[in-house]
């Protein structure tokens, strides 16, 4: 399950700059976010909990505008549209997850009986029903994350905001973070999650933002902005039964720049026409009657686009 991206934009960013004294915090970023998921990446320090939060209005930006459907941020218009889980930590310990999530859902303006019944509706939709009784202070760090999920779904937002969701977790936990954050997406929401967890990141979706010393470097599908990182030749490896004399057409190939054995039946290549080579190969294979048994590429994965945009981003490619 992968929802995509679509639609008219959500979020628009309009040159916007933020610094704090000396530091500089985001740069001139322009960008328009749809509804789906959308991974929001950086190394530490980056940006990403000042992109987020000039989407919340919790901080102005020092020049520069954002707009959630159209409405200024902030607004009271954009705080309805907007539900937000931070990536620090507090809690009232001694409450209950649904003391908690009720107390919050009561500060947001509901009554007593709409906030009971939106707490426990969202603690249910969390995974957390069979422990919403017990005391905050006795939960692990994945009830946690998902206990500030719940209170950020409390008034059913159509733009969901998760800052660091996959920290402290382990694999079941984060997993089931997955989960929910596809299910926001298949709704129609607009999720944007930030992440050092790429893995998880890829699971979710193949839209992307990639911030690096507060500056926008990429935006849009990871394969595509892997196509245009064009410093770096595309890697193809291949499994096949004869690799020598599959290599020996392959060098014959003036986009093929370079090629090494990494095994007995695998064969490993750069070049600067991926979908040239992929179109070839089958051709080459019969010719020389090798058997191909498998064709991956080391590149066309996040982890790579996210290598190659942040250890040389004077050299990428912003769509």
């Amino acid at each position: 399950m992968n929802p995509t991206v679509q639609g008219e934009a959500v979020v628009e960013f309009a040159a916007v700059s933020k610094w704090y004294g000396p530091v500089l915090g985001l740069r001139e970023v322009s960008l328009a976010v749809p509804r789906g998921i959308i991974g929001l990446l950086g190394p530490n320090g980056a940006g990403k909990s000042t992109f987020l939060k000039v989407i919340t209005g919790e901080v102005r930006p020092s020049r520069g505008a954002v707009r959630v459907f159209g409405a200024p941020v902030p607004s009271r218009e954009t705080f309805r549209r907007i539900g937000y889980a931070p990536e620090i930590e507090v809690f009232f310990e001694e409450l209950t997850a649904r003391e908690f999530v009720t107390a919050l859902a009561e500060a947001s303006g509901m009554d007593g009986a709409t906030a009971r019944r939106r707490a426990e509706e969202t603690l249910h939709e969390v995974g957390l029903e069979k422990a919403l009784d017990r005391r905050v202070s006795t939960y692990s760090k994945g009830m946690r994350q998902r206990t500030k999920l719940a209170q950020a779904l409390l008034h059913d937002p159509d733009v969901v905001l998760l800052d660091e969701p996959m920290t402290g977790l382990d694999p079941l936990a984060r997993a089931h973070m997955v989960e929910l954050i596809q299910r926001l997406g298949a709704r129609g929401k607009a999720v944007i999650v930030s992440s050092h967890i790429l893995d998880e990141v890829e699971t979710m979706t193949s839209q992307i933002v990639v911030l690096y010393k507060g500056q926008l470097l990429a935006q849009g599908d990871v394969h595509a902005i892997r196509g245009m990182i064009d410093r770096h030749p595309h890697r193809v490896a291949l499994t096949c039964s004869d690799p020598r004399r599959l290599a020996s057409a392959l060098v014959a190939m003036p986009s093929v720049t370079s090629l090494r054995f990494a095994a007995h039946d695998r064969v490993e290549f750069e070049t600067r026409d991926p979908d040239g080579c992929y179109a070839a190969i089958p051709r080459l294979a019969l010719d020389h009657g090798v058997k191909v048994t498998a064709l991956t590429s080391p590149d066309d994965n996040l982890s790579a686009v996210f290598h190659y945009l942040t250890t040389d981003p004077r050299g990428g490619a912003t769509p």
